[in-house]
């Protein structure tokens, strides 16, 4: 028996043929074995919670990306911090040289005569140290601190434990599929992996700190606060649109799919822009969070997808035309 033969998903000959109830319980066995790949991931990642948390933070730190740095103030008391604050060398000139230093002082007291005299001590912060946050997280319950930290831990232990789950259904999927058929879903499904990465990685590094930062100014053109918000919220914001984007970016997937079974041509796909432009703007509202900001932000990406399958749907048929022989006019 070849090699191609041992994968066909057809039975040896006088081999008996699974019923119903087998695959059910192949299914079953399937489900449970990637059930415990992720509860034994989610143990790990609870272990490691204040390592995640920090890596949900990391766009919250970079708001300022496309803006020039500005010198900055935090003041510690015992190990509670206030700040950062912006300043100037007018308003603090103890700051140290430097285009925009990021100072924390250590408050203090001194005995002066009969008064105490408040003291600011700069503070060396060791290296790798997380920088301070200008928006601080805060949780409002006594409950939200366990509620944040399942939350982080699940979305955590689903990524950590992909290989395995994916790998227990795939042995339940993939046998009903003849070698070519596996082939053609290999190579569809790890073009899916990079786009959904990619989608992910941008929106982790550039659009989540855009993101934040358009909402922070939005929140003070409205004449509110804009650097307390909460934990709890922020966790779901962040996570919702990481992941909603990982799978927006699937669209052009599921677009040329069709083009590749006939349904849909690279005309109809040209002529159908502005609906999916709309289309873009309601994905956004359905994957993301439900505001203007996070959907534009989705939108304007998954059109620009959108776009490129035009072009590899119009070589496609070019392609397929000179193989029949038939010249463009």
């Amino acid at each position: 028996m070849s090699e191609s033969d041992a994968f066909s998903p057809e039975p040896e000959e006088g081999a008996p043929k699974k019923n119903f109830w087998a695959h059910v319980q192949d299914l079953r066995t399937a489900v449970m074995r990637s059930a415990i790949a992720v509860g034994i991931a989610l143990v790990v990642c609870l272990l490691l919670d204040d390592k995640l948390v920090a890596l949900l933070e990391y766009p919250l730190r970079r708001i300022d990306m496309f803006e020039q740095a500005k010198p900055s103030v935090t003041l510690q008391i015992g190990d509670t911090k206030i700040g950062p604050y912006t300043v100037t060398r007018e308003q603090f000139p103890g700051l140290p040289p430097g285009d925009a230093p990021q100072v924390v002082y250590q408050i203090g007291s001194m005995q002066v005569g009969n008064e105490l005299v408040a003291t600011l001590k700069p503070v060396v912060q060791a290296p790798g140290e997380r920088a301070n946050l200008r928006v601080r997280l805060h949780n409002l319950s006594p409950a939200e601190a366990f509620y944040v930290a399942f939350r982080v831990g699940i979305y955590g232990a689903f990524v950590l434990s992909a290989p395995f789950w994916l790998y227990f259904m795939g042995q339940f999927f993939l046998p009903a599929l003849h070698q070519r058929e596996r082939k053609v879903f290999f190579g569809w499904f790890a073009w899916g992996v990079v786009l959904f990465f990619t989608g992910v990685l941008l929106t982790y590094f550039v659009l989540l700190p855009v993101a934040l930062r358009a909402s922070m100014k939005y929140s003070e053109l409205l004449g509110f606060n804009a650097t307390d918000w909460r934990a709890e919220e922020y966790i779901g914001f962040v996570t919702k649109f990481i992941f909603g984007m990982g799978v927006g970016f699937q669209f052009p997937i599921v677009v040329l799919v069709l083009v590749k079974l006939g349904v849909l041509t690279y005309q109809q796909l040209a002529h159908y822009r502005r609906h999916v432009a709309v289309l873009c703007l309601i994905l956004g509202a359905v994957l993301t969070t439900p505001e203007v900001i996070t959907q534009i932000a989705m939108a304007v990406p998954l059109y620009i997808l959108y776009e490129a399958s035009i072009w590899i749907a119009w070589y496609w048929d070019r392609k397929k035309r000179r193989a029949e022989g038939i010249v463009d006019v």
